[in-house]
């Protein structure tokens, strides 16, 4: 059952340490190594998100063909309903990279998730597979879940091409299983490659556990290989990071900290901290963490690209808005076929503050000259745990702002309202 909370804040001095969960995008690309691996690699300060708990239950559950080089045939001829269903609910990241995970399966199962992760596309991670031999179909509407993924196949070809501006999980999917292909992998990458940072991330991770490559123009090749035995240590969670340095900026002054971030980080929301400097923040890495503090700045930039950090976005687009602040994004596609279409629950969501969120082609354009400030105003989530922690530093601005669903936090920071308390927020549950 939804249950709503209802946040306020009158206190506007924000200060405190908080301990952020693991990286839920390092910890999920950990995970899959770690299981590639066979054990030999294991991973430190595993997330408590709801995404990453999933993706570890199923994968301790699913056996796996490691590095044979040869192909498992399954012939089991068994119907649907006696086949294994995994279900992931909502994790998204799950869903890709498990689709590609599975194939190097021994069994049968069927993959789906939530009926909103049915409407999510996967056909060109499923195309990329289908290219190099993977038996995968579909249940129900071509190019959506749920998947038959047939574990074991003969590997067909070593080359696959994909395009690079759609969901970087696509390529980290194909990425995270080539070692263990007989062939190894090259990846063809068509035109260019949105989200950067999170295949370098990938890459990154691998070579930690002992997996080279190459990276060539728009071309990454991985040879056929064995991991080595290490640690991967996930970072606390830079993407959680970012709902700080918001409220940072709504803050007349704030200084907190938060622990066990670095500024040489593999995640690429750490560039929170060079688009937060614009707002006045100013990040101090020192005693094994970072340090934030609200500084008097006058705010001149006016055109922010999220291309490489679309998770971001809500973040920056919702303090724009609350400080009447007029900007130009551009980098949003992607954010269309997230958890919800999360342009669209922006500009429902801005509009009950009388910002305006326009598109035109790639460029948004956020209008904030009928900007006004309620006494109260009621925030939908769509599902969707951003949209609940990037709205709730409106309680800085805002006298009382209720956030629907409040558990939808879970799939990425179940700490979140708790941690607010913390630093002076107040929330009663409604009903």
């Amino acid at each position: 059952m939804k249950q709503d909370i209802i946040l306020t804040k009158n206190n506007k001095l924000s200060n405190g340490t908080i301990q952020l969960t693991g990286s839920k995008s390092e910890c999920n690309r950990a995970l899959i190594i770690g299981a590639l691996s066979d054990g030999l690699v294991k991973v430190e300060n595993i997330s408590d998100a709801a995404d990453t708990v999933t993706l570890a239950h199923v994968l301790e559950s699913v056996p796996i063909a490691i590095g044979s080089g040869e192909s498992e045939s399954n012939d089991s001829g068994l119907k649907t309903q006696d086949l294994r269903l995994i279900n992931i609910g909502p994790a998204g990241t799950a869903m890709r990279f498990l689709t590609a995970f599975l194939t190097l399966g021994k069994e049968e199962v069927i993959l789906t998730g939530s009926e909103r992760m049915k409407q999510r596309p996967i056909g060109i991670l499923v195309d990329a597979l289908r290219g190099i031999g993977a038996d995968i179909s579909y249940e129900e509407q071509e190019g959506f879940p749920p998947l038959r993924i047939k574990g074991g196949f003969e590997q067909l070809s070593d080359t696959i091409t994909i395009k690079g501006d759609i969901s970087s999980q696509y390529i980290t999917a194909l990425l995270l299983i080539a070692s263990q292909l007989p062939q190894g992998l090259i990846v063809q990458i068509e035109g260019e490659l949105t989200s950067r940072p999170y295949v370098e991330m990938t890459l990154a991770m691998l070579q930690q556990a002992g997996i080279r490559h190459q990276w060539d123009s728009n071309s990454i090749q991985i040879a056929h290989q064995a991991f080595k035995a290490t640690s991967l240590y996930v970072e606390p969670d830079w993407s959680a990071a970012s709902y700080w340095y918001a409220i940072a900026a709504l803050s007349d002054e704030a200084e907190l900290f938060l622990p066990g971030l670095t500024a040489y980080s593999l995640q690429g929301d750490s560039v929170i901290t060079e688009i937060m400097a614009n707002f006045g923040i100013t990040s101090q890495f020192k005693n094994g963490g970072v340090y934030l503090k609200k500084e008097a700045r006058e705010l001149v930039r006016k055109i922010f690209d999220m291309k490489s950090c679309p998770d971001l976005a809500q973040t920056v687009i919702v303090v724009c808005a609350a400080l009447g602040h007029d900007a130009t994004f551009t980098g949003l596609e992607t954010l269309k076929i997230k958890e919800t279409d999360r342009v669209n629950a922006l500009q429902n969501e801005l509009a009950k503050i009388g910002v305006k969120l326009t598109e035109k082609g790639q460029v948004y354009k956020l209008d904030c000259s009928e900007k006004h400030i309620p006494e109260k105003v009621f925030i939908e989530t769509y599902d969707d745990h951003r949209m609940a922690m990037a709205f709730a530093p409106l309680a800085l601005v805002i006298p009382e702002v209720e956030i629907e669903d409040y558990k939808v936090v879970e799939k990425s920071y179940p700490a979140f309202w708790e941690d607010l308390e913390k630093v002076g927020f107040s929330f009663k549950l409604k009903g």
